[in-house]
């Protein structure tokens, strides 16, 4: 929000400077981003008074002026058609530079000497124009001193303060909002702009023949009309055109400006239609036909749902609602006949609106934050009255109007002990009340609470965000000074009869994180949300997905179901940054339909941990050498996992059914229980992520290993004392047998004192049917010392087994 220090000085008589103001909003929660000078480069230009004003004697189209700037007279040829003895202007003295980066500099214009430059609008940064120069007394009051700054000559805004404003205080989206806190910061008087009709006429009849329908309260729970008639649309005047444009908006016509000043000046969005436009003697607001279509006012043609709320003739639609009118009522130059739309309308309709069809406006971010209520009327006077001024147009008696949905006001039983117990501070009575009815709050004490003081509060109808008692004690907190809160540490105690005997999920979580980061894995954080189109494309299933009703764009409409778009998304952006090789993981949660009913929203969210490898395994320096993360690499990680979580031995399975974007895929099991499935992601969509080489995925179920984790018992076993024996026995398999099955096989012989299984070699001949696999088998006793003749029977005895049971040589 840009705040004007000179316009909130018309609000309040604050004397300090922009910096001290900056940093006491800033403590109140408004903190100031920037302070703009948006005239700076004005600030050396002069107010001249031209004495003398002659024809060029060796030009037709250039005069030659003294003009005199207080300290001196210049001799200044100008070139404008309109410059003329008399007039109060603007010099740019020798030295000074404008705002296009034009330094001035003695010169000579066909013999005649030129030490400074008359300017025009244009010139001066202010505007377009550029037909002349510009002539003080025609723009603005006087009087005029010659010599005097410009910038002060002309009233200009030189101070704008950029304010950061809150989603939850759309009431400081306007000079009089951010002026209410000032006023109660420094206890000053707050005064509103007067409703001053001296001269100005209220006798249209426009509205007396129109018909107002609201479809109902939901959409807009407040909506009205006022009329302007004979109205001369026209360049605004230039006070309200220099100070629109220190506020970073566009003038365009005298009609379209006040709304806008109206709207940065009360916060209220205002709409003007062109009357004479308006088809059928109706006015209705209700939600567009599905599939309809409307040109805006930026020339684009918009197809319309039956989420948008639009504003209709009889005949058809001519603005949406809260967002941007129609090009079919727009104001232009042969406008003379004005209505005036002063509405609320439904915040999450115009946000909805706003975002599908990427029209952000200034309406519709104040609109879909909340606007309000009580001030509407107001803002629709004042802006009908200006516009009436501005235009020499009658003004409508009244308005017309539907208030389907009064303003409910809501009380809220404040405890001066429970303020003291969240802020940590005493608090004084009179402070309380004080502070609160500086803001707008009423007030009433009701008497003792629990033997305690309490009020009963009542939040202004611009306060929206204050609904309970905790918001009320954070208005207390934030004029108190949060800064003023002394630092405590207070202790907590616990007694070990309350501790919990179960390791929490979310601590669970936290302990899952921790392993994947001591592995040397970098986290990934991504957003709950992705995109249907994400999930078509990998094949994710479509039954049970849930959709977002209210998406911050199209690409993010559907809570994730699975973890791989973020992960791949992940990828391809880090490979974008240049990265040769990756280890990530993400510990979150996927979200689906829950048709049991178990769930309360009906959504059934499921805590997932995402593993992906790719590319280079080390990096590249010696004495590594240079290969790639493979298959081997991310069922190690899971292994470890299930290991280090005390569940036994993880197993691995081919996958009956993979996920469509892993081939080849394998089932990961703790026991008899399936956690999750790895694969290769197809390299066909692997190359949309960007990716050249393989990319490898595992995505395991969180919750069931912490469910199968709290059955888990500590235990004690005794160091060894004596030594192992290993034996190597290699195995010839058919190529479809898998390893996982032969090393099941060889636990399953219940060899005597056989402690440990490895695979630790594989040759696969050339074209062959066969495989060799190799199997370290570890042995130990543990009481003794084995002997080499019983560890090599125990051995035939596993190879006996094995050729029995699977079919295989050894």
């Amino acid at each position: 929000m840009l705040l004007s220090l000179k316009w909130l000085r018309e609000f309040v008589p604050y004397t300090g400077t922009a910096e001290e103001l900056g940093d006491k909003l800033t403590m109140l929660g408004l903190e100031l981003d920037e302070l703009r000078r948006p005239y700076k480069d004005l600030e050396s230009l002069v107010v001249g008074y031209v004495s003398e004003c002659g024809r060029h004697p060796d030009a037709d189209k250039l005069s030659v002026c003294k003009v005199n700037v207080g300290s001196e007279v210049l001799d200044i040829v100008c070139g404008a058609p309109n410059v003329a003895k008399g007039q109060y202007v603007v010099v740019a003295p020798v030295g000074a530079t404008l705002p296009g980066g034009l330094t001035i500099k003695k010169a000579k214009l066909r013999g005649q000497p030129s030490n400074g430059m008359i300017c025009s609008e244009r010139e001066l940064g202010l505007s377009d124009d550029h037909s002349g120069i510009m002539v003080l007394q025609d723009l603005v009051e006087g009087p005029f001193t010659p010599g005097a700054k410009a910038i002060e000559a002309m009233g200009l805004d030189t101070e704008v303060l950029d304010i950061s404003i809150t989603p939850n205080r759309p009431d400081c989206l306007s000079v009089l909002g951010l002026a209410r806190e000032v006023a109660a910061a420094y206890s000053l008087p707050l005064t509103l702009p007067k409703l001053d009709k001296t001269g100005i006429k209220t006798d249209s009849k426009a509205l007396e023949g129109l018909k107002l329908e609201v479809q109902n309260g939901d959409i807009s729970p407040l909506y009205e009309l006022r009329a302007i008639e004979g109205v001369k649309t026209a360049k605004s005047p230039a006070w309200l055109r220099w100070r629109l444009n220190a506020c970073d908006q566009r003038s365009i016509s005298n009609i379209v400006d006040v709304t806008n000043y109206v709207m940065l000046e009360l916060g209220q969005p205002l709409h003007s239609f062109d009357f004479s436009k308006i088809r059928g003697g109706t006015v209705r607001v209700a939600l567009a036909q599905e599939g309809e279509k409307l040109l805006t006012l930026d020339g684009q043609e918009r197809i319309l749902t039956g989420r948008d709320i639009t504003i209709r003739d009889a005949e058809r639609a001519i603005a949406l609602g809260g967002v941007m009118g129609g090009e079919n009522t727009e104001i232009d130059g042969e406008s003379t006949s004005v209505m005036l739309e002063g509405a609320i309308f439904n915040t999450s309709s115009i946000r909805h609106t706003a975002k599908r069809l990427n029209l952000p406006s200034d309406a519709s971010y104040r609109f879909e934050r909340g606007v309000d209520q009580g001030l509407t009327a107001f803002a629709l006077e004042r802006a009908a009255l200006l516009i009436a001024k501005l235009g020499q147009g009658r003004m409508s008696a009244g308005t017309l109007a539907q208030e389907l949905r009064p303003i409910a006001p809501r009380e809220i039983t404040l405890r001066k002990s429970r303020a003291e117990t969240l802020i940590g501070v005493t608090l004084k009575t009179d402070f309380c009340s004080k502070t609160l009815s500086s803001l707008g709050f009423k007030v009433e004490e009701t008497g003792l609470q629990d033997g305690k003081t309490a009020w009963a509060v009542t939040p202004p109808s611009y306060r929206m965000d204050i609904e309970r008692e905790a918001d009320v004690i954070e208005e207390l907190a934030r004029v108190y000074g949060v800064d003023r809160v002394p630092e405590k540490l207070y202790p907590v105690a616990r007694a070990m009869s309350k501790a919990s005997p179960v390791l929490p999920k979310h601590k669970f979580f936290a302990r899952v994180k921790r392993w994947a980061a001591g592995l040397g894995l970098n986290e990934a954080i991504n957003y709950s949300f992705v995109g249907h189109k994400d999930l078509d494309f990998l094949g994710a299933p479509k039954e049970g997905r849930v959709s977002i009703a209210n998406p911050l764009s199209a690409e993010l409409d559907v809570l994730r179901s699975v973890l791989a778009p973020g992960l791949l998304n992940t990828l391809r952006n880090n490979l974008a940054h240049g990265a040769s090789g990756l280890r990530m993981f993400e510990v979150a949660s996927a979200f689906t339909l829950d048709a049991s009913g178990v769930s309360d929203t009906g959504i059934r969210e499921e805590g997932r941990l995402g593993l992906m490898v790719y590319g280079e395994r080390y990096s590249a320096s010696w004495p590594h050498k240079p290969e790639d993360m493979d298959y081997l690499d991310l069922k190690g990680f899971v292994e470890h996992f299930v290991s280090w979580l005390d569940l036994g031995k993880a197993e691995f399975k081919t996958a009956e059914n993979a996920p469509d974007w892993l081939k080849p895929a394998v089932d990961v099991f703790a026991g008899k229980h399936h956690i999750g499935c790895l694969g290769r992601v197809k390299p066909s969509m692997a190359d949309a992520y960007h990716a050249k080489k393989d990319v490898w995925l595992a995505e395991i179920m969180l919750d069931k290993l912490y469910e199968l984790s709290l059955g888990v018992k500590p235990g004690f076993s005794p160091l060894p004392v004596y030594p192992p024996v290993r034996r190597d026995i290699t195995v010839i398999a058919p190529m479809g047998l898998e390893s996982g099955v032969i090393a099941s096989a060889i636990r399953a012989a219940k060899a005597d004192h056989l402690q440990d299984v490895q695979m630790v070699d594989l040759y696969e001949p050339e074209n062959a049917k066969e495989r060799n696999l190799t199997y370290r088998l570890t042995f130990r006793h543990a009481d003794r010392t084995l002997q080499d003749h019983e560890v090599d029977k125990v051995r035939d005895k596993v190879a006996k087994y094995l050729v029995d049971k699977l079919q295989v040589r050894i």
